[in-house]
């Protein structure tokens, strides 16, 4: 009886990130725009950090762990996928995956934490005293803030992870 051939169908990375990206900006727009929303209980003002409506107990959790769960699960997925063959890039066998996969989203997550922490208190001390921004524009902000998030760490973490990749040869797989 003849060997039968059969070769398994690979997907292309950047169809698997664009499916994923899918996943990642919807869910983050909708309920980070609707938390905000709702954490705005009079809609007409909101501050950055002052008072029971601000900005900033909501942006900075967000801008801590956002950052930190994509990238995390990213590069877990991406990883994974790799070494089943899934996808026609391989990872280096060197490399230690969990390290990386914890280092590069702890560190995403810090950083993005401290940029936007130093950003609000660059504009907190620019403003004059007592100054109130429009709740709802926040609300909406805060979703696009989430959605740039969702897009920035789909794709950053894989351009850092391809250092450690390279093209999977073609194996035939016998049944």
């Amino acid at each position: 009886m003849p060997d039968i051939v059969k070769q398994e169908a690979k997907t292309t990375l950047k169809r698997f990130l664009r499916k994923k990206l899918l996943y990642y900006i919807i869910p983050n727009i909708f309920f980070n725009t609707l938390i905000a929303y709702a954490s705005f209980a009079k809609l007409g003002y909101a501050y950055l950090f002052a008072g029971e409506q601000n900005l900033a107990r909501l942006t900075l959790p967000m801008s801590l762990f956002i950052p930190f769960i994509i990238t995390f699960d990213i590069l877990k997925k991406t990883i994974l996928l790799s070494e089943q063959g899934a996808i026609d890039l391989a990872v280096d066998d060197n490399l230690n995956k969990n390290k990386f996969i914890f280092q590069m989203a702890t560190i995403h997550g810090l950083c993005v934490l401290l940029f936007v922490l130093a950003l609000m208190f660059g504009v907190q001390l620019n403003l004059p005293e007592h100054y109130s921004f429009n709740g709802t524009l926040l609300a909406f902000l805060d979703g696009l803030l989430a959605g740039l998030y969702s897009v920035i760490f789909t794709y950053l973490p894989i351009k850092k992870l391809k250092k450690y990749m390279f093209k999977q040869t073609e194996v035939p797989v016998s049944a």
